[in-house]
Protein backbone atom coordinates (compact mmCIF):
# COMPACT_ATOMS: atom_id res chain seq x y z
CA UNK A 1 0.00 0.00 0.00
CA UNK A 2 1.41 3.41 -0.99
CA UNK A 3 2.28 5.57 1.99
CA UNK A 4 0.41 8.88 2.29
CA UNK A 5 2.73 11.87 2.56
CA UNK A 6 2.28 15.48 3.60
CA UNK A 7 4.69 17.86 1.87
CA UNK A 8 5.80 20.74 4.09
CA UNK A 9 7.40 23.63 2.23
CA UNK A 10 10.21 24.93 4.44
CA UNK A 11 9.73 24.91 8.22
CA UNK A 12 9.60 27.05 11.34
CA UNK A 13 11.23 26.79 14.72
CA UNK A 14 7.88 27.78 16.23
CA UNK A 15 5.07 25.91 14.44
CA UNK A 16 7.22 23.56 12.35
CA UNK A 17 7.44 20.79 14.97
CA UNK A 18 3.69 21.03 15.57
CA UNK A 19 2.97 20.36 11.88
CA UNK A 20 5.34 17.37 11.83
CA UNK A 21 3.81 15.86 14.98
CA UNK A 22 0.22 16.48 13.87
CA UNK A 23 0.91 14.89 10.48
CA UNK A 24 2.32 11.80 12.15
CA UNK A 25 -0.69 11.54 14.48
CA UNK A 26 -2.92 11.60 11.39
CA UNK A 27 -0.98 8.69 9.92
CA UNK A 28 0.83 10.84 7.36
CA UNK A 29 4.52 10.76 6.45
CA UNK A 30 5.80 14.36 6.67
CA UNK A 31 8.43 15.39 4.12
CA UNK A 32 10.04 18.83 4.37
CA UNK A 33 11.32 20.53 1.24
CA UNK A 34 13.87 23.20 2.12
CA UNK A 35 16.72 25.17 0.62
CA UNK A 36 18.61 24.42 3.86
CA UNK A 37 17.08 21.64 5.98
CA UNK A 38 19.87 21.96 8.57
CA UNK A 39 18.42 25.26 9.80
CA UNK A 40 15.50 23.35 11.38
CA UNK A 41 17.00 21.32 14.22
CA UNK A 42 13.73 19.50 14.93
CA UNK A 43 13.94 17.67 11.58
CA UNK A 44 17.04 15.74 12.62
CA UNK A 45 15.85 15.39 16.23
CA UNK A 46 12.61 13.71 15.11
CA UNK A 47 14.16 11.86 12.13
CA UNK A 48 11.89 13.70 9.68
CA UNK A 49 12.56 13.17 5.99
CA UNK A 50 13.94 16.37 4.48
CA UNK A 51 14.97 17.11 0.91
CA UNK A 52 17.19 19.97 -0.19
CA UNK A 53 15.65 21.91 -3.08
CA UNK A 54 15.50 25.53 -4.19
CA UNK A 55 12.17 26.53 -2.64
CA UNK A 56 12.25 29.79 -4.57
CA UNK A 57 12.08 27.87 -7.86
CA UNK A 58 8.52 26.70 -8.62
CA UNK A 59 9.66 24.43 -11.48
CA UNK A 60 12.19 22.73 -9.20
CA UNK A 61 9.48 22.15 -6.59
CA UNK A 62 7.08 20.72 -9.18
CA UNK A 63 9.84 18.40 -10.38
CA UNK A 64 10.62 17.24 -6.82
CA UNK A 65 6.96 16.66 -5.94
CA UNK A 66 6.48 14.75 -9.21
CA UNK A 67 9.46 12.57 -8.32
CA UNK A 68 8.03 11.90 -4.85
CA UNK A 69 4.69 10.87 -6.34
CA UNK A 70 6.41 7.80 -7.77
CA UNK A 71 6.96 6.61 -4.20
CA UNK A 72 4.25 8.28 -2.13
CA UNK A 73 0.60 9.19 -2.33
CA UNK A 74 0.90 12.94 -1.78
CA UNK A 75 -2.15 13.69 0.36
CA UNK A 76 -1.49 17.41 0.62
CA UNK A 77 1.02 20.27 0.44
CA UNK A 78 1.28 23.11 2.94
CA UNK A 79 3.66 25.28 4.97
CA UNK A 80 3.96 26.32 8.60
CA UNK A 81 4.54 29.99 7.70
CA UNK A 82 3.33 32.55 5.18
CA UNK A 83 6.60 33.26 3.36
CA UNK A 84 6.10 30.28 1.00
CA UNK A 85 2.32 30.03 1.29
CA UNK A 86 1.66 31.52 -2.16
CA UNK A 87 4.01 28.92 -3.64
CA UNK A 88 2.05 26.28 -1.73
CA UNK A 89 -1.11 27.51 -3.47
CA UNK A 90 0.55 27.25 -6.88
CA UNK A 91 1.75 23.71 -6.17
CA UNK A 92 -1.70 22.68 -4.98
CA UNK A 93 -3.22 24.06 -8.19
CA UNK A 94 -0.68 22.20 -10.30
CA UNK A 95 -1.30 18.86 -8.57
CA UNK A 96 -5.07 19.42 -8.14
CA UNK A 97 -4.91 19.41 -4.34
CA UNK A 98 -6.86 21.56 -1.83
CA UNK A 99 -5.00 24.78 -1.13
CA UNK A 100 -5.12 28.55 -0.74
CA UNK A 101 -5.58 31.03 -3.59
CA UNK A 102 -1.99 32.06 -4.45
CA UNK A 103 -3.02 35.47 -5.81
CA UNK A 104 -4.85 36.32 -2.58
CA UNK A 105 -1.84 35.20 -0.53
CA UNK A 106 0.59 37.28 -2.59
CA UNK A 107 -1.60 40.37 -2.24
CA UNK A 108 -1.89 39.85 1.50
CA UNK A 109 1.85 39.32 2.04
CA UNK A 110 2.61 42.65 0.34
CA UNK A 111 1.70 45.00 3.19
CA UNK A 112 1.20 47.98 0.91
CA UNK A 113 -1.18 46.11 -1.40
CA UNK A 114 -2.92 44.72 1.66
CA UNK A 115 -3.41 48.25 3.01
CA UNK A 116 -4.85 49.42 -0.32
CA UNK A 117 -7.40 46.58 -0.47
CA UNK A 118 -8.45 47.05 3.14
CA UNK A 119 -8.81 50.80 2.66
CA UNK A 120 -10.97 50.30 -0.44
CA UNK A 121 -13.23 47.99 1.58
CA UNK A 122 -13.65 50.54 4.38
CA UNK A 123 -11.69 48.51 6.95
CA UNK A 124 -10.21 50.74 9.69
CA UNK A 125 -6.42 50.93 9.26
CA UNK A 126 -3.70 53.45 10.15
CA UNK A 127 -2.77 56.20 7.68
CA UNK A 128 0.07 54.89 5.50
CA UNK A 129 2.51 55.74 2.70
CA UNK A 130 4.82 53.67 0.51
CA UNK A 131 8.45 54.81 0.46
CA UNK A 132 11.34 53.76 -1.75
CA UNK A 133 14.20 55.86 -0.37
CA UNK A 134 15.25 58.14 2.46
CA UNK A 135 13.57 61.19 0.91
CA UNK A 136 10.27 59.31 0.59
CA UNK A 137 10.47 58.12 4.18
CA UNK A 138 11.10 61.63 5.47
CA UNK A 139 8.30 63.22 3.44
CA UNK A 140 5.85 60.41 4.34
CA UNK A 141 6.55 60.84 8.04
CA UNK A 142 6.05 64.59 7.69
CA UNK A 143 2.68 64.09 5.96
CA UNK A 144 1.44 61.57 8.52
CA UNK A 145 3.00 63.24 11.54
CA UNK A 146 5.37 61.74 14.12
CA UNK A 147 5.40 59.25 15.73
CA UNK A 148 5.28 56.74 12.86
CA UNK A 149 5.91 53.05 12.35
CA UNK A 150 8.53 52.27 9.69
CA UNK A 151 8.78 48.69 8.41
CA UNK A 152 9.58 46.58 5.34
CA UNK A 153 6.68 45.97 2.95
CA UNK A 154 7.41 42.23 3.11
CA UNK A 155 8.39 40.51 6.33
CA UNK A 156 7.21 38.90 9.55
CA UNK A 157 8.04 38.57 13.23
CA UNK A 158 8.36 42.37 13.61
CA UNK A 159 11.83 42.18 12.02
CA UNK A 160 12.82 45.63 10.77
CA UNK A 161 9.79 47.24 12.42
CA UNK A 162 10.42 50.32 14.56
CA UNK A 163 8.53 53.13 16.20
CA UNK A 164 10.16 56.42 15.20
CA UNK A 165 9.22 59.23 17.59
CA UNK A 166 11.71 61.85 16.46
CA UNK A 167 13.43 62.96 13.27
CA UNK A 168 16.70 61.47 14.57
CA UNK A 169 15.09 58.07 15.21
CA UNK A 170 13.57 58.19 11.74
CA UNK A 171 16.98 58.89 10.17
CA UNK A 172 18.63 56.16 12.24
CA UNK A 173 16.12 53.48 11.22
CA UNK A 174 16.21 54.62 7.60
CA UNK A 175 19.98 54.11 7.61
CA UNK A 176 19.52 50.67 9.14
CA UNK A 177 16.96 49.55 6.54
CA UNK A 178 18.65 51.04 3.48
CA UNK A 179 22.30 50.94 4.55
CA UNK A 180 22.88 47.21 4.15
CA UNK A 181 22.26 45.89 7.68
CA UNK A 182 18.69 44.73 7.12
CA UNK A 183 18.29 41.49 5.14
CA UNK A 184 15.57 42.02 2.53
CA UNK A 185 13.28 39.16 1.57
CA UNK A 186 12.20 40.98 -1.59
CA UNK A 187 12.96 44.18 -3.49
CA UNK A 188 13.34 46.96 -0.90
CA UNK A 189 10.07 48.70 -0.16
CA UNK A 190 9.19 50.53 3.04
CA UNK A 191 5.84 51.24 4.65
CA UNK A 192 5.46 54.36 6.77
CA UNK A 193 2.29 54.44 8.83
CA UNK A 194 0.68 56.26 11.73
CA UNK A 195 1.31 54.78 15.16
CA UNK A 196 -1.95 53.21 16.30
CA UNK A 197 -1.86 53.37 20.09
CA UNK A 198 -3.91 51.12 22.31
CA UNK A 199 -4.24 47.54 23.58
CA UNK A 200 -3.03 44.83 21.19
CA UNK A 201 -5.23 41.90 20.12
CA UNK A 202 -4.92 38.97 17.72
CA UNK A 203 -7.81 37.10 16.09
CA UNK A 204 -7.16 33.48 15.12
CA UNK A 205 -9.39 32.38 12.24
CA UNK A 206 -9.93 29.11 10.39
CA UNK A 207 -11.92 29.39 7.19
CA UNK A 208 -14.39 32.12 8.07
CA UNK A 209 -14.73 31.14 11.75
CA UNK A 210 -13.15 33.41 14.37
CA UNK A 211 -11.85 30.78 16.79
CA UNK A 212 -10.12 32.92 19.41
CA UNK A 213 -9.10 36.47 20.28
CA UNK A 214 -5.93 36.86 22.33
CA UNK A 215 -4.39 39.86 24.05
CA UNK A 216 -0.70 40.67 23.91
CA UNK A 217 1.97 42.93 25.37
CA UNK A 218 5.29 44.10 23.97
CA UNK A 219 8.53 45.15 25.55
CA UNK A 220 9.54 48.82 25.62
CA UNK A 221 9.72 50.78 22.33
CA UNK A 222 11.07 51.50 19.82
CA UNK A 223 10.98 47.80 18.80
CA UNK A 224 8.05 45.41 19.05
CA UNK A 225 9.31 42.36 20.90
CA UNK A 226 6.57 40.12 22.30
CA UNK A 227 6.62 39.71 26.07
CA UNK A 228 3.30 38.06 26.93
CA UNK A 229 0.08 36.75 25.36
CA UNK A 230 -3.09 35.46 26.97
CA UNK A 231 -6.05 33.63 25.44
CA UNK A 232 -8.84 34.55 25.56
CA UNK A 233 -8.36 38.31 25.81
CA UNK A 234 -10.32 40.21 28.43
CA UNK A 235 -13.05 41.78 26.27
CA UNK A 236 -16.75 42.54 26.56
CA UNK A 237 -19.17 40.71 24.27
CA UNK A 238 -19.57 43.89 22.22
CA UNK A 239 -15.79 44.32 21.84
CA UNK A 240 -15.40 40.70 20.74
CA UNK A 241 -18.16 41.14 18.19
CA UNK A 242 -16.58 44.28 16.75
CA UNK A 243 -13.21 42.55 16.30
CA UNK A 244 -14.88 39.48 14.80
CA UNK A 245 -16.92 41.55 12.33
CA UNK A 246 -13.88 43.53 11.17
CA UNK A 247 -11.95 40.26 10.84
CA UNK A 248 -14.55 38.88 8.44
CA UNK A 249 -14.46 42.15 6.48
CA UNK A 250 -10.70 41.63 6.08
CA UNK A 251 -11.23 38.15 4.68
CA UNK A 252 -13.70 39.45 2.10
CA UNK A 253 -11.47 42.38 1.13
CA UNK A 254 -8.39 40.19 0.63
CA UNK A 255 -10.04 37.15 -0.92
CA UNK A 256 -9.07 34.93 2.00
CA UNK A 257 -11.20 32.45 3.92
CA UNK A 258 -9.53 29.15 3.01
CA UNK A 259 -7.46 27.79 5.88
CA UNK A 260 -5.87 29.85 8.65
CA UNK A 261 -5.68 33.62 9.04
CA UNK A 262 -4.22 35.65 11.90
CA UNK A 263 -5.26 39.32 12.20
CA UNK A 264 -3.54 41.85 14.48
CA UNK A 265 -5.41 44.81 15.97
CA UNK A 266 -4.87 47.85 18.14
CA UNK A 267 -7.88 49.16 20.07
CA UNK A 268 -7.57 52.90 19.57
CA UNK A 269 -9.78 55.89 20.32
CA UNK A 270 -11.75 55.06 17.18
CA UNK A 271 -12.11 51.40 18.13
CA UNK A 272 -10.32 48.35 16.66
CA UNK A 273 -7.83 49.22 13.91
CA UNK A 274 -6.25 46.50 11.76
CA UNK A 275 -2.48 46.46 11.98
CA UNK A 276 -1.79 43.41 9.80
CA UNK A 277 -3.53 40.44 8.22
CA UNK A 278 -1.40 37.30 8.07
CA UNK A 279 -2.53 34.36 5.87
CA UNK A 280 -1.32 31.72 8.32
CA UNK A 281 -1.75 30.49 11.86
CA UNK A 282 -0.67 32.82 14.64
CA UNK A 283 3.10 32.89 15.01
CA UNK A 284 5.23 31.78 17.93
CA UNK A 285 2.88 30.05 20.43
CA UNK A 286 -0.54 31.02 19.03
CA UNK A 287 -1.75 27.47 18.25
CA UNK A 288 -0.68 26.14 21.66
CA UNK A 289 -2.59 28.90 23.46
CA UNK A 290 -5.77 28.19 21.48
CA UNK A 291 -5.51 24.46 22.17
CA UNK A 292 -4.97 24.98 25.90
CA UNK A 293 -7.78 27.54 26.12
CA UNK A 294 -10.41 25.78 24.01
CA UNK A 295 -9.15 22.30 23.17
CA UNK A 296 -9.01 23.09 19.44
CA UNK A 297 -5.85 21.88 17.70
CA UNK A 298 -5.60 24.39 14.85
CA UNK A 299 -2.55 22.73 13.31
CA UNK A 300 -4.28 19.35 13.08
CA UNK A 301 -7.48 20.91 11.73
CA UNK A 302 -5.48 22.84 9.13
CA UNK A 303 -3.81 19.63 7.94
CA UNK A 304 -7.23 17.93 7.73
CA UNK A 305 -8.35 20.71 5.39
CA UNK A 306 -5.15 20.39 3.35
CA UNK A 307 -5.68 16.64 2.78
CA UNK A 308 -9.40 17.00 2.07
CA UNK A 309 -10.71 15.61 5.37
CA UNK A 310 -13.50 17.15 7.42
CA UNK A 311 -12.30 19.39 10.21
CA UNK A 312 -13.76 19.88 13.69
CA UNK A 313 -13.54 23.40 15.17
CA UNK A 314 -15.80 22.79 18.17
CA UNK A 315 -14.56 24.05 21.55
CA UNK A 316 -13.95 21.32 24.15
CA UNK A 317 -13.45 23.46 27.26
CA UNK A 318 -12.87 27.04 28.41
CA UNK A 319 -9.62 27.81 30.21
CA UNK A 320 -7.18 30.73 30.20
CA UNK A 321 -3.78 30.11 28.66
CA UNK A 322 -0.85 32.51 28.62
CA UNK A 323 2.76 32.63 27.49
CA UNK A 324 5.69 34.64 28.82
CA UNK A 325 8.55 35.12 26.38
CA UNK A 326 12.11 35.13 27.64
CA UNK A 327 14.00 38.02 26.09
CA UNK A 328 17.66 38.92 26.51
CA UNK A 329 18.18 42.32 28.14
CA UNK A 330 21.64 42.97 26.67
CA UNK A 331 24.00 41.99 23.85
CA UNK A 332 26.89 39.65 24.48
CA UNK A 333 27.80 36.00 24.89
CA UNK A 334 25.27 33.87 26.73
CA UNK A 335 27.36 32.15 29.40
CA UNK A 336 24.63 30.04 30.92
CA UNK A 337 20.89 29.50 31.00
CA UNK A 338 19.33 27.28 33.63
CA UNK A 339 16.11 26.44 35.44
CA UNK A 340 14.08 25.18 32.51
CA UNK A 341 13.37 21.77 34.04
CA UNK A 342 12.39 23.33 37.38
CA UNK A 343 10.03 25.72 35.62
CA UNK A 344 8.47 22.85 33.66
CA UNK A 345 7.76 21.03 36.94
CA UNK A 346 5.55 23.86 38.26
CA UNK A 347 1.93 22.71 38.39
CA UNK A 348 -0.06 24.30 35.57
CA UNK A 349 2.93 24.84 33.26
CA UNK A 350 2.19 23.30 29.86
CA UNK A 351 5.52 23.88 28.11
CA UNK A 352 8.95 25.40 28.59
CA UNK A 353 11.08 26.00 25.50
CA UNK A 354 14.63 27.35 25.45
CA UNK A 355 16.03 28.22 22.02
CA UNK A 356 19.60 29.00 23.00
CA UNK A 357 22.47 27.16 24.64
CA UNK A 358 25.53 28.44 26.52
CA UNK A 359 28.20 30.17 24.41
CA UNK A 360 25.62 31.59 22.03
CA UNK A 361 26.26 35.18 20.87
CA UNK A 362 23.24 37.43 21.40
CA UNK A 363 22.81 40.49 19.17
CA UNK A 364 19.46 42.19 19.65
CA UNK A 365 17.93 43.76 16.54
CA UNK A 366 14.27 43.81 17.51
CA UNK A 367 11.47 41.42 16.59
CA UNK A 368 10.50 37.83 17.34
CA UNK A 369 14.00 36.34 16.68
CA UNK A 370 15.11 38.16 19.85
CA UNK A 371 13.13 35.65 21.92
CA UNK A 372 15.42 33.10 23.61
CA UNK A 373 12.59 30.96 24.97
CA UNK A 374 9.14 30.92 26.53
CA UNK A 375 6.95 29.45 29.24
CA UNK A 376 3.28 28.52 28.66
CA UNK A 377 0.74 27.89 31.40
CA UNK A 378 -2.99 27.31 31.64
CA UNK A 379 -5.65 27.20 34.35
CA UNK A 380 -9.36 28.00 34.82
CA UNK A 381 -8.67 31.73 35.42
CA UNK A 382 -6.39 34.50 34.16
CA UNK A 383 -5.19 35.43 37.67
CA UNK A 384 -4.22 31.83 38.42
CA UNK A 385 -2.49 31.42 35.07
CA UNK A 386 -0.46 34.61 35.56
CA UNK A 387 0.57 33.46 39.04
CA UNK A 388 1.77 30.12 37.60
CA UNK A 389 3.77 31.93 34.93
CA UNK A 390 5.34 34.24 37.48
CA UNK A 391 6.50 31.30 39.65
CA UNK A 392 7.86 29.38 36.68
CA UNK A 393 9.67 32.27 34.98
CA UNK A 394 11.35 33.23 38.25
CA UNK A 395 13.05 29.81 38.25
CA UNK A 396 14.78 30.47 34.91
CA UNK A 397 17.92 32.57 34.89
CA UNK A 398 20.78 33.32 32.55
CA UNK A 399 23.89 35.44 32.35
CA UNK A 400 25.32 37.39 29.41
CA UNK A 401 28.87 38.71 29.22
CA UNK A 402 29.20 41.86 27.08
CA UNK A 403 31.29 41.53 23.93
CA UNK A 404 34.90 42.38 24.67
CA UNK A 405 35.68 43.68 21.17
CA UNK A 406 33.54 45.41 18.52
CA UNK A 407 34.28 42.58 16.07
CA UNK A 408 32.48 40.06 18.27
CA UNK A 409 29.21 41.89 17.66
CA UNK A 410 29.39 40.88 14.02
CA UNK A 411 28.88 37.26 14.96
CA UNK A 412 25.39 35.93 14.27
CA UNK A 413 22.56 36.59 16.69
CA UNK A 414 20.72 33.79 18.44
CA UNK A 415 18.62 31.81 15.95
Amino acid sequence: MTRRALILLEGSRYNGPLYVQAAQRLGLHPITLSADPAQYDYLAAECVEAIRVDTGDLDALIHECSRLRATYDIAGITSAGDRFYATVGKLCQHFDLPGPNPTSIEQCCDKFTQRQLLEEAGVPIPAYRLAADATDIESSAEEIGLPVIVKPVVGSGSVGVRLCRTVDELAEHTTYLLGGEHIWRSSPGILVEAYAQGPYYVADIMGDDVIAISGGHFGPPPHFVYREFSCPAVLTDDEQERIANISLSCLRALGLGWGPTCIEFRWTQRGPVVIEVNPRLGGATGPQLVQLAYGIDLVTEHIKLVIGDEWDLRSRHSHTAAVRFLVADSDGNLDRIAGGSRAAAVSGVAEVKLYVEPNTPIVRKGGLPECIGYVIAASPSLAQTEAILHRAVDLINWSITPFSTPGEQERPAAP
